[in-house]
């Protein structure tokens, strides 16, 4: 069975202003999610699910069908709302924020039983991360336990107007991930790489793997995630922060620590970008009018 790729496109995007999501990059106006698309179906993938918010689904639909991808791959959605929550727990007064990635990841149990790929929509993985997952995910098919990610340098993954929240990973030598910490605030300073946590600044080497979001994953992960998100929302400190959110990383993170999965980190010859402020916009519309001259990809992808 072919995988499936789970495109996190349930956020906002409040740093850039609006549903960067739709915002077209390319020549023919297509958006960063449709060269991701684009590479999933050349690289095997049958099926691609949208996690989505309700308050934008009909915009998104509207655009982001199967007709636009010219009938080429099977198209789902479904819905990241804070209410989707496990028996027993309702929603915080004054929660406003959603429950992060691997909740988002959740909300698709329903429609995927096969391996599946998770990406940003709001990143531009490159034609061979995306083909390096899917040939991972074909392999290993009818196992369990056994997950990957594309691993980036997180030199090459930040932005010149701000900063960016990555995954930081530590990598044994048979190329599995030992651990993921999710930092939040990375940015260039000066000559150096650092993270910000506080008033404390702590430098980050330029070739520090670090994960995009690109991960893989075989089906018993939901599973694992609906019985861990019933842990983290029974911590009081996670349940009554307004802010706190249930990252891949820390689901990830858990199953490492506890023997039950692995993670193979895969390497990749494709550069990352992404459109993380709007001020981000015209290098990543520059970038991929190189990748279209290299040949690449199409001048319009759908047509």
């Amino acid at each position: 069975m072919k995988p499936t790729l789970l495109v996190l496109a349930a956020g906002m995007g409040s740093r850039y202003g609006s549903l960067k999501q739709m915002d077209g990059v390319g020549p023919g106006g297509e958006a960063i999610l449709d060269y991701s698309v684009y590479d999933a179906i050349r690289g095997g993938f049958g099926k691609v699910v949208f996690v989505i918010r309700g308050f934008f689904a009909n915009d998104f639909k509207a655009v982001f069908n199967k007709e636009h991808f010219g009938g080429k791959i099977e198209v789902e959605y479904v819905y990241q709302e804070l209410d989707k929550l496990p028996a027993g727990f309702a929603v915080p007064e004054g929660r406003e924020k959603p429950w992060g990635t691997n909740h988002a990841v959740m909300m698709a149990a329903q429609v995927i039983n096969e391996n599946f790929a998770v990406i940003n929509a709001d990143d531009f993985y490159g034609e061979n991360a995306i083909a390096v997952m899917g040939k991972y995910l074909t392999e290993i098919a009818g196992e369990k336990n056994n997950y990957a990610m594309v691993g980036y340098e997180v030199s090459k993954t930040l932005s010149e107007n701000g900063t960016v929240s990555r995954g930081v990973c530590e990598v044994n030598g048979d190329g599995n991930l030992i651990g993921m910490v999710e930092r939040t605030k990375i940015i260039r300073k000066g000559g150096s790489i650092v993270f910000i946590e506080g008033e404390t600044e702590t430098t980050i080497e330029e070739n520090t793997p670090v994960s995009m979001n690109l991960f893989g994953f075989t089906p018993d992960y939901f599973q694992y995630s609906e019985e861990f998100f019933v842990n983290f929302l029974s911590d009081k400190t996670n349940y009554e922060n307004l802010k706190s959110e249930f990252f891949i990383p820390l689901m990830v993170n858990k199953l490492m620590k506890d023997g039950v999965a692995t993670m193979k980190v895969l390497k990749t010859t494709s550069d990352w970008f992404g459109v993380t402020y709007i001020e981000d916009k015209p290098v990543t519309m520059e970038n991929i009018k190189k990748l279209i001259a290299a040949g690449i990809y199409p001048s319009n992808l759908w047509k």
